[in-house]
């Protein structure tokens, strides 16, 4: 039978209203992609893989839970849909919004946002706002207006996202055929750690698939859940989670806690690391914020707090790296230019 979405294949073990209507551009079901090169370059002896979730309609990992959202709110009769985000969020709300022939609207916060991100934001339709302020400025900013005006909101606290992300984690289970012993993604907002874990926990009792401990990481200048404080002012180079005050931070604590994992913090120059060594080494190429579950993993094992011999671990690897691609162009060389003649070639070819 053809996939057909995440609503059609996991229905059945979502929690979503007897009212929605299935809206749909047939997310999920990406790879889960050995990557024995990195594993071996880390110092070896384990299984590692990636999810590659930069393979959803729009680039992002934001497709599983925008599909439930937005055909819950279309069921509803919603014609208006509003989220703040830092590109990921805007760039689903608007495509699955266009598919379903609502308005989005999206609030960024100015200068914070990925050109590329935005720009599927505006191809797709929405009604871009920048405010002079943060991300968590922003979020405030839709929860106020949605409460007051009849607007959906479908930033990561509408649960019906979770519920769409948590599929992740029944795709990982049902690929390895059980859970990984660890699972890395990157923290921001942390509604994805919170709809991952839920969804374990789900699965488990489903089909006893075990739990994986879990391994969150944030970007060093915006770590509040390593803190243990809002960052007033929060700065990486990792876009998608430049976020000072976690909508669901209590929850990414829990998921911490409840599989005895952590939430550590790592540097941005670690993240650009992995992120340049999983491009050359696997040829995977995400945006830099998708690269800190991988940076995270990578810091622990060299500072001998993590045990990887013998382990299973799957990194999430949440947006394509088209989706922030000015890391990469911004500090590039010029290619070299030389005359139609194979001579020519070959003497920068061969030296």
């Amino acid at each position: 039978m053809p996939y057909r979405g995440l609503l059609a294949h996991y229905g059945p073990l979502l929690d979503l209203p007897a009212h929605t209507r299935p809206v749909t551009l047939l997310e999920g079901n990406t790879p889960l992609i050995p990557a024995v090169s990195l594993a071996r370059q880390l110092g070896g002896g384990f299984e590692l893989y990636i999810k590659y979730e930069g393979l959803n309609p729009t680039g992002s990992f934001k497709d599983r839970g925008m599909t439930a959202a937005i055909s819950e709110a279309l069921g509803r009769g919603v014609t208006t849909v509003i989220c703040a985000s830092t590109g990921n969020t805007a760039a689903s709300a608007a495509a699955y919004a266009a598919r379903a022939g609502m308005k989005s609207i999206v609030l960024i916060p100015q200068g914070k946002v990925a050109a590329g991100k935005l720009a599927g934001a505006i191809a797709y339709g929405a009604q871009v706002i920048q405010i002079d302020g943060s991300f968590d400025d922003a979020l405030t900013m839709v929860v106020e207006i949605s409460r007051k005006h009849p607007i959906s909101l479908v930033n990561s606290i509408n649960p019906y996202r979770i519920e769409g992300q948590k599929t992740a984690a029944f795709e990982i289970c049902d690929g390895l055929e059980q859970a990984p012993d660890w699972l890395c993604l990157p923290v921001g907002n942390a509604g994805n750690i919170t709809a991952y874990w839920a969804g374990f926990k789900q699965y488990n009792n489903l089909k006893w698939s075990g739990l994986p401990h879990i391994l969150g990481v944030q970007a060093a200048g915006a770590a509040p859940l390593v803190l243990g404080h809002p960052v007033e002012h929060p700065e990486t180079v990792a876009t998608a989670i430049r976020i000072g005050k976690p909508a669901r931070g209590e929850q990414a604590l829990e998921a911490a806690e409840e599989s005895a994992g952590r939430i550590i913090a790592v540097s941005d120059e670690e993240i650009v690391a992995m992120q340049k060594l999983l491009a050359r080494l696997e040829g995977i190429w995400v945006e830099p914020a998708s690269a800190a579950g991988l940076a995270g993993l990578a810091h622990e094992i060299a500072a001998g707090k993590f045990d990887a011999r013998g382990r299973r671990i799957v990194a999430i690897c949440t947006g394509h790296g088209l989706k922030d691609p000015e890391i990469v162009t911004q500090g590039m060389d010029k290619p070299k230019i030389v005359a139609p003649q194979l001579q020519a070639l070959e003497e920068v070819i061969l030296g």
